[in-house]
């Protein structure tokens, strides 16, 4: 079986082009599954893995209360894997076709109101270098609402400021093309104006190597807590933010779709219901009729 994992995630890499860290997801998953198969399930061989063998190791992810998302995630790994085989040739049939993936409970991304975004760019301490660099970040990361891991992912190359984009190196290995706005743009260049340096990284940590998305997320705690933040926010929260803010503006979700770098256009739609509640709570609050006597 080990074998044949190998073999699936080669063809992962070379033609799909996936990252390191999903070619390492798949890795996990599939791994996991053959230790089930191999010792709960007596099989160490694909060729002898049958439709009730993949019921029986969803019923036990079931029973370990993995969540759904987990499941399916993990479904989805294992189901790529069988229909490759079948594709080469190893097997004659798919164990997984009629094996169908538990529902998911969609989870509403959480959000920043407009004044919390504020207060949180404004929370850093711009006197020193670091707080330089914080506040460029959060400015970046809020005007263009990119992946913490493609944020600290990017280099000095990567930002054309004087046409005011990003060059951003999504999922896959994909590329993309987000515009920087003006504010964010000024921001960056009397960081980068500060920087005695030439790393290539744009915004390094203390070892001068780029920061760490651990890293960030702590940047993140601190200055939340700093600007009085209450709720549980994560550097998660400003893509949401950008995302659902923009959308209340009338922006157009393919457009949307584009900058977040989203595959799908259903990943992107999660927001329209973000802000269909948010406009139900600004009509109950405002229309004279709408709250219950």
């Amino acid at each position: 079986m080990q074998d044949l994992v190998e073999r699936f995630l080669d063809h992962l890499a070379l033609e799909r082009g996936l990252a390191r860290n999903s070619l390492a997801a798949y890795r996990r998953d599939l791994e996991g599954h053959a230790a089930f198969l191999r010792e709960t399930c007596g099989k160490p061989d694909a060729p002898a893995v049958s439709e009730g063998d993949i019921i029986q190791y969803l019923t036990a992810l079931h029973r370990a209360r993995a969540a759904t998302a987990t499941i399916c995630r993990k479904l989805t790994a294992v189901r790529q894997f069988y229909r490759y085989l079948v594709a080469e040739g190893v097997l004659t049939a798919d164990p997984t076709a009629n094996v169908e993936a538990p529902r998911k409970t969609q989870h509403l991304p959480a959000t920043m109101t407009l004044d919390e975004v504020e207060r949180l760019l404004e929370a850093p301490d711009i006197s020193t270098l670091r707080g330089l660099r914080d506040r460029a970040m959060l400015e970046v990361l809020y005007a263009s609402g990119l992946r913490v891991s493609e944020l600290v992912g990017l280099r000095r190359g990567d930002v054309n400021l004087k046409m005011g984009y990003l060059r951003v190196i999504g999922k896959g290995s994909k590329e993309r093309i987000v515009p920087l706005g003006r504010i964010a743009g000024e921001w960056l260049q009397r960081y980068l104006d500060a920087r005695d340096d030439d790393l290539p990284c744009l915004f390094p940590g203390p070892r001068r190597k780029a920061l760490s998305r651990v890293a960030f997320w702590q940047i993140i705690q601190r200055l939340a807590t700093r600007a009085g933040i209450v709720k549980e926010i994560s550097p998660h929260s400003l893509r949401h933010s950008f995302a659902t803010h923009l959308l209340e503006r009338g922006a157009d979700l393919r457009a949307i779709q584009e900058m977040l770098g989203h595959r799908s256009i259903t990943t992107t739609q999660i927001y329209t219901h973000v802000t269909s509640d948010l406009l139900r709570e600004v009509y109950v609050d405002a229309h004279p009729r709408a709250r219950k006597k």
